[in-house]
């Protein structure tokens, strides 16, 4: 297992050693004593999964104290452009965000910590995604930034009119239009 940092401090790509033959391929997704490691203690208490089809864009979420998270996620199958937000105020990174590729065929983690938004987009017909939370889903703590803020500028490898969200996406705010929470 390698864990690679990225541009963004505490933003790590995981790429995990596979081992394959003609019946198919096994990896360690998580090793509590790699993770303590190369991430700190974590202490991971639920497991999401979602299946998407083609051009659904998922994000970009978070919660506010003293509900926010850290994720571990993956692609299980298919293929879907991870983005992570920095909104940690303190950062010199805070407002930059960093795209990955992650995909059945890769099979890269990435984890984003806490204080981070967090979206995804599907590039293949469908996506299974799975991710690890280390905190539960607190609804009234539960936000977002615009998928489309101007001032971010993502990149989500889609045409616009391709792009299908919820009705919570639609209406979330530009980053500059939130109130972000110190992280």
């Amino acid at each position: 297992m390698e864990f690679i940092k990225t541009e963004i401090k505490d933003l790590i790509l995981i790429k995990p050693t596979v081992f394959g033959d003609k019946r198919g391929y096994f990896l360690e997704a998580y090793n509590q004593e790699k993770f303590k490691q190369h991430i700190g203690d974590l202490n991971f208490i639920q497991v999401n999964e979602s299946k998407s089809s083609y051009g659904v864009l998922r994000g970009l979420h978070f919660q506010k104290p003293p509900y926010t998270q850290a994720k571990l996620v993956r692609c299980i199958e298919g293929k879907v452009l991870d983005v992570a937000v920095d909104l940690r105020q303190d950062s010199p990174t805070y407002g930059q965000h960093q795209s990955f590729e992650l995909s059945g065929d890769n099979k890269h983690q990435l984890f984003v910590p806490r204080g981070f938004a967090h979206g995804f987009v599907v590039l293949s017909e469908t996506a299974i995604f799975s991710y690890m939370v280390d905190n539960h889903y607190a609804p009234d703590y539960d936000s977002g930034i615009a998928w489309n803020d101007e001032d971010l500028n993502i990149d989500w490898q889609l045409p616009v009119e391709e792009i299908v969200l919820s009705e919570k996406d639609r209406v979330l705010k530009p980053l500059k239009e939130n109130e972000i929470p110190i992280f």
